[in-house]
């Protein structure tokens, strides 16, 4: 083969030319369509990423207090509700939340909403994994101390274990709401017009899929670098206090 290169003139700067020309990228940014394309699906990736990273922490919480209240009432579905949403795959939970219950309900929503619906539970059984193992972890003669001083069950938990559990295990949640976050690209799936979505729709026209899935990594490293920066300030403005003991 690579004797045929110089076996007759031009045959080397040829094939160089074919080569790069395979190699050359589509220049996705010279097309405005594409760009808003990619941008609305990163906006989309983002909003609902942050809107199921901030219901899926509040349902966590109630489900990490639940499990950590000791009244098997509420501990044993809180229970039940993490494992099952833990032990199976985030396609399968999004179908049958997008799918099979409007089928046995009888319902429609929006794919979004069903993405969201989704995506929140999925991120509040991991959060509230995290939320327990920081709940457990409070020192028992603070939570006996504040009983001595008269305080309230529910006041001990938003004032003295909430706090601290947080504080505790916020890096934790951080890198769990990042690694969530890389796994949202699978609401495409149903039809939601996301980061991977925008990808697809652009490789359908070009035959590109090399360049459209480098764009689309860029994408989500950026995106994820953003999400890390904000939680690195949220991290700064609350929890000051844990850096200056």
């Amino acid at each position: 083969m690579f004797g045929d290169l110089f076996a007759e003139p031009g045959a080397l700067s040829k094939w160089v030319e074919e080569l790069g020309d395979k190699l050359r990228f589509f220049e996705i940014y010279r097309n405005p369509e594409y760009m808003w394309l990619l941008a609305d699906g990163a906006a989309v990736s983002a909003a609902l990423t942050t809107a199921a990273g901030m219901l899926g922490f509040a349902f966590a919480v109630i489900l990490a207090g639940a499990r950590t209240s000791g009244y098997s009432v509420v501990a044993a579905p809180a229970a039940v509700f993490v494992e099952v949403f833990r032990n199976t795959p985030l396609i399968v939970q999004l179908f049958f939340i997008a799918f099979g219950l409007p089928t046995l309900f009888g319902y429609a929503l929006e794919f979004w909403q069903h993405a969201l619906i989704s995506l929140t539970l999925n991120f509040s059984a991991y959060f509230a994994e995290i939320l327990r193992a920081g709940f457990k972890a409070v020192p028992l003669g603070q939570i006996e101390g504040a009983r001595a001083l008269g305080l309230r069950r529910r006041s001990i938990f938003w004032k003295v274990i909430f706090p601290q559990a947080t504080a505790k295990m916020f890096p934790s949640l951080n890198s769990q709401f990042i690694f969530l976050f890389l796994t949202t690209g699978i609401i495409s799936e149903i039809g939601v017009n996301d980061l991977t979505k925008a990808g697809f729709d652009i490789d359908k026209e070009i035959f590109r899929t090399f360049e459209v899935f480098i764009i689309l990594t860029v994408g989500y490293i950026l995106l994820s670098l953003a999400f890390k920066g904000i939680l690195q300030l949220i991290d700064n403005h609350f929890f000051k206090w844990k850096r200056a003991r």
